[in-house]
């Protein structure tokens, strides 16, 4: 029986997160993993390769970002060039073909898992420009006459922080799971991992503050798990106590309040909260 998916000692996977994982394996179709910024969709995939005992190949998609690039690059000038130089690497056109990251998981000599990550970053039609070459495992290299197949069908992990639509024949093709941001037993477990030593009642402070102020009506952005991570990462360098986290009406702000509130708006929400709060004593 193949392995299966169920998180890891530094990743904590819900039971959702497991089902889609291992249904999108089992059907062989690309998972699509949405969620807010900062829940661990990158690192899921890290983590699925990990598990699986496979390699990981990453393609991080930027708005410039072209689905010929994950196919292969032609590079013209260099051949020009060469070509004016009397090189004889000019007689092989191969020479100037560059893979890109789905050629090589299809030339890969094992599964491997391939990570296209943040494919809404992408002009719209990047999703669908990839639809033929996911569905059939090819693709054609016209500079050569090669067709190059997928020797072993990878595990495909596209995560989208869902900045725009994706188009409706590339969600068919999809297996799609929605990471919701973790509840608080979820995100104790997810602070145990990472900070095991973390004393209780410091955690209990930490957290109920954090979860208040994601709650904040207002905030422009909303601090994700990486960010607590990164808070309670400080938290614990300068050693503060739960009492050191206590707040009134003259600081309503956070401690490193820089680790959770990432734009001037949500700050000067929290300084007119506080304004309010002197005001109505």
């Amino acid at each position: 029986m193949p392995a299966q998916f169920t998180g890891s000692a530094s990743y904590v996977a819900s039971k959702d997160l497991s089902v889609a994982v291992n249904a999108a394996v089992t059907l062989q179709r690309p998972l699509l993993v949405k969620g807010e910024p900062g829940t661990g969709k990158t690192e899921l995939a890290r983590q699925v390769a990990d598990s699986l005992g496979l390699e990981l190949i990453e393609w991080h998609v930027k708005s410039t970002t072209k689905a010929q690039q994950g196919l292969y690059e032609y590079d013209a000038v260099s051949r020009l060039r060469d070509s004016q130089l009397g090189d004889a690497r000019v007689h092989d056109v191969s020479n100037y073909i560059r893979r890109g990251k789905l050629w090589q998981a299809f030339d890969a000599p094992a599964r491997v898992v391939l990570l296209i990550d943040e494919v809404d970053k992408a002009d719209i039609e990047f999703p669908n420009d990839l639809l033929q070459e996911l569905d059939r495992m090819e693709f054609h290299v016209y500079e050569t006459g090669q067709t190059i197949r997928a020797r072993h069908r990878p595990v495909v992990i596209i995560t989208s922080n869902n900045e725009k639509e994706l188009p409706d024949a590339f969600l068919r093709r999809c297996f799609f799971h929605y990471i919701r941001f973790p509840d608080e037993a979820t995100l104790r477990a997810i602070v145990k991992v990472h900070f095991p030593q973390i004393k209780e009642a410091l955690l209990t402070t930490a957290l109920t503050q954090f979860l208040e102020l994601r709650e904040t009506p207002g905030l422009k952005k909303k601090p994700s798990t990486s960010e607590v991570l990164d808070w309670l990462k400080l938290l614990l360098a300068e050693d503060l106590a739960p009492e050191d986290l206590r707040r009134d009406g003259k600081a309503m702000l956070p401690k490193l309040y820089g680790a959770l509130l990432k734009t001037e708006q949500d700050v000067q929400l929290f300084e007119r909260i506080a304004f309010m709060a002197r005001g109505n004593r």
